[in-house]
């Protein structure tokens, strides 16, 4: 396995036993500022270095299994893996599998990472829950997919790990529109004409109703935490030409 000291890893207990981890950029921790996504800055090459060194930290000789992502509903079931490059990779925004040695791995820069697992049936799943992909089903998907493979949502456990937190999330009236009478509870007061929205509230919310009984907030906002996670609102606020990701991976040893 890799060494995994140099990494800013966070776990979750509800997932404990699971192969899995929530990497942050590191830099408040050794000035190695890992960054993860394809899409930000960063020599392709060592950004695939490093999501490859991330995976087999996660569980000995692990192969990412890492989507391109779309903010869609989409989920992909994996039983082989593919080659890990910026084009040419499945687009979906959620991954599951059954095959022992494959690290789910899903990219973020303040949307929800959400990993999934049922001991029981051996299934695990990783979601990238924006509140786009929240509201179009990216999570029922998710579970609905890993049912496919033998699980039960009684069974299932899952982890929603570093987000924009509440406080750090203001929106406006058109954002509100996209939401039912039901959601208001998602939306705090805010200056007049915005308000501050709870994603992952919302995502926790969503699990709930789908029949998760255990969903752990990890409570790590990306937008106050510019040493340990990239964020993509806290990078346009000051103007930064662009913005790193953080990966999110579970895997079955």
């Amino acid at each position: 396995m890799a060494d995994a000291l140099h990494f800013d890893i966070a776990h979750a207990e509800a997932l404990e036993g699971v192969p899995h981890g929530f990497f942050g950029h590191g830099a408040g921790k050794n000035s190695n500022a890992d960054q993860f996504g394809y899409g930000g800055d960063g020599d392709v090459s060592v950004i695939r270095a490093a999501r490859s060194e991330a995976a087999q930290t996660v569980v000995a000789g692990g192969k990412l299994a890492a989507p391109h992502q779309v903010h869609s509903p989409d989920v992909v079931t994996v039983t082989k893996p593919w080659d890990d490059d910026p084009e040419g990779r499945p687009v979906a925004d959620a991954v599951v599998t059954s095959t022992p040695g494959m690290a789910l791995g899903i990219v973020t820069a303040d949307c929800a990472p959400v990993l999934f697992a049922d001991r029981e049936a051996r299934v695990v799943g990783a979601a990238h829950a924006g509140w786009r992909g929240a509201h179009g089903g990216v999570l029922e998907n998710t579970i609905a997919a890993m049912e496919a493979l033998g699980a039960s949502r009684t069974y299932i456990t899952a982890a929603i790990g570093p987000t924009i937190a509440q406080a750090s999330y203001e929106v406006d009236a058109p954002f509100r529109a996209n939401f039912t009478e039901e959601d208001e509870r998602h939306f705090g007061a805010g200056r007049e004409g915005h308000w501050q929205f709870d994603l992952p509230g919302y995502v926790a919310a969503r699990l709930a109703k789908s029949g998760i009984a255990r969903a752990q907030l990890l409570d790590l906002d990306t937008f106050s935490n510019p040493e340990r996670y990239y964020s993509y609102r806290r990078a346009t606020q000051r103007g930064e030409a662009n913005y790193g990701r953080q990966i999110s991976m579970i895997a079955l040893p």
